[in-house]
């Protein structure tokens, strides 16, 4: 290739004419002449380009494994493979359909083989590390990506994405004490940046006509279930007394109506997704917040580093991580006396505000409550039941699921999970256990009354272990489902029990795994019991601390008050 045409590709790349410089490498380059980089440059301008279409993902993903597999164990194939692995999972995120998954899992074997080979000669390439787990998550393989994960750790690759998964990730597993929670959080913690003074305003501790309290999220839309537990604070607060503002880390354009009807609720919506850790940190501290609550925790796309540089005089973690974020500045965590024992305290490195009753309370749902007849009646075998994140179900919980359908005669278990995954790994975990032909896998459902629906096919749900379910366990319950589930060792494994209790079923809180299957096969067999609990559930769950909407509310607020007086 000339000199004059090498010239105009970089010129069209500096000035981001990626539609003109595809058009050049693909119409007026010869083949001869398209070397890895050419192939790499094409299909790095596809996916950056404004509005990348899925046909542009799977083109450019063709491009840089062509590119990987002309010139293997250089540098340009690194690069290369790293593009080819991060589009293949973005292809995968692109749209939920089955076949769009076939053909990402396809991407993605071949990713793993292509790994392996390049592994040995950049074995600890931080990004080409980072790019193979976020194909083991998609693949739902819980332990390489804890593996690989931690392999970035032990070489002191500490990005704030590096330390949270890695985190968050555990809390699918059953190898960690929350020991191991509190040390990472404080590493997590450690590695966050400390911005200087004379660069940020200054925090005011002044006392206002109104308590003034914010969310700060990245999840607030109709795809995640924190809006349910928020919701019930918005709509039953006294707005004599507070003032409430939003900042919201998603771009706008993500917003849904759940997002625009939650606004509508508050006093003040601001968008820090574009602004950088100072800025955003200087916008908040000018708006005098008191009191600021961090929704994400180690989760989604956190903005971390501005709660350890302090956004108000006092910061609380709630409902979107239940457990430690590790920073000292995170003066106080919500949860209950269920959640957190006074002997574990030291494990959690904010101040425990216990409320009285539960950690969370759902504000409801659409769907109109009805009393269902227990499907047994019909069937005459019992349905068990589970829409948790397929993530949750470890090896430890398939054992027990199978122990108890191979020991309950005919019995069925219904899985279905709102962020779907490749069902491969775990339909061949319940094969080994010779249980598969008892498991139904339902799609996801486009819609809530759909999904709730579902719920009439099943006699008793089973909740997962160590992580327990929280909205899933709040919808069985509210459709007059019971849930069975297993005592923990740490707030996000005790949510369950806290549930349980909260509706008066602690004889569904298994104390091990044998006491589990124990209670399954029991209350499978005491049909009688098996709809006495139904009728109760039904009966009670709206009154007690679970939907009481305006009393948890009460709790809550009240709690913030005696917090703010003693600022």
């Amino acid at each position: 290739m000339d000199d004059e045409k090498i010239l105009e590709i970089k010129k069209l790349f500096s000035e981001k004419r990626y539609l003109e410089l595809i058009f050049l490498i693909e119409h007026q380059i010869d083949d001869g002449e398209i070397n890895s980089n050419l192939l790499n440059l094409l299909g790095a301008c596809k996916v950056i380009k404004e509005k990348p279409s899925k046909e542009d993902f799977m083109s450019a993903i063709e491009n840089f494994k062509q590119a990987y597999l002309k010139e293997k164990k250089t540098k340009v194939a690194l690069e290369s493979l790293r593009n080819f692995i991060n589009s293949s999972v973005d292809l995968y995120d692109y749209e939920n359909s089955p076949a769009n998954h076939k053909i990402s899992v396809s991407n993605f074997l071949d990713a793993i083989l292509f790994f392996k080979e390049i592994q040995s000669f950049y074995e600890n390439d931080e990004l080409l590390t980072l790019a193979i787990t976020r194909v083991f998550k998609r693949l739902g393989d819980t332990d390489k990506t804890i593996f690989y994960l931690g392999k970035l750790l032990e070489n002191k690759h500490y990005r704030t994405l590096t330390i949270c998964s890695y985190i968050y990730q555990n809390c699918f597993s059953n190898s960690w004490s929350q020991k191991e929670f509190f040390k990472y959080a404080k590493l997590l913690a450690e590695k966050q940046p400390i911005y200087p003074d004379n660069e940020m305003v200054k925090i005011v501790n002044s006392k206002k006509d109104k308590i003034r309290i914010a969310f700060l999220s990245s999840d607030l839309k109709a795809s995640h279930s924190v809006i349910y537990f928020l919701k019930t604070i918005l709509s039953n607060y006294n707005k004599d007394k507070y003032e409430i503002y939003f900042y919201l880390n998603n771009k706008e354009e993500t917003y849904d109506d759940v997002t625009e009807n939650l606004i509508r609720l508050i006093d003040k919506t601001t968008n820090i997704s574009t602004l950088g850790d100072i800025q955003a940190i200087n916008l908040i501290r000018k708006d005098q917040i008191d009191i600021m609550f961090d929704l994400m925790g180690v989760t989604s796309k956190n903005r971390i580093a501005l709660f350890k540089n302090r956004l108000a005089p006092t910061q609380i973690s709630w409902c979107g991580f239940c457990n430690t974020t590790g920073l000292n500045e995170m003066d106080h965590i919500i949860a209950d006396p269920n959640l957190i024992y006074d002997e574990e305290k030291n494990l959690y490195s904010e101040k425990i505000i216990y409320l009285p009753d539960i950690w969370n309370c759902h504000s409801g749902l659409t769907v109109e409550r009805e009393e269902y007849l227990s499907p047994f009646i019909k069937n005459n075998y019992i349905t068990f039941g589970s829409f948790n994140n397929f993530l949750k179900i470890n090896d430890n919980v398939i054992d027990v699921w199978s122990k108890i359908l191979q020991n309950v005669k005919n019995s069925k278990l219904i899985l279905k999970s709102s962020s779907p995954r490749v069902v491969t790994k775990l339909t061949e975990k319940f094969k080994k256990n010779d249980v598969l032909k008892s498991i139904v896998f339902e799609d996801t459902k486009n819609n809530i009354k759909d999904h709730l629906n579902l719920y009439q096919k099943i006699d008793i749900a089973l909740d997962t272990f160590p992580y327990n379910g929280v909205t899933t366990s709040f919808e069985a319950i509210w459709m007059g489902v019971p849930v069975l589930t297993m005592r923990g060792y740490n707030f996000h494994s005790r949510c369950g029990e806290s549930i349980n209790k909260n509706i008066k079923l602690d004889c569904l809180i298994a104390k091990n795994e044998n006491d589990y299957f124990i209670k399954a096969k029991e209350l499978s067999e005491n049909t009688e019991k098996l709809l006495n609990i139904r009728k109760m559930i039904f009966k009670d769950a709206l009154t007690s601390p679970l939907f009481d909407v305006k009393r948890f509310s009460n709790e809550f607020f009240n709690s913030l008050e005696k917090i703010y007086n003693q600022l």
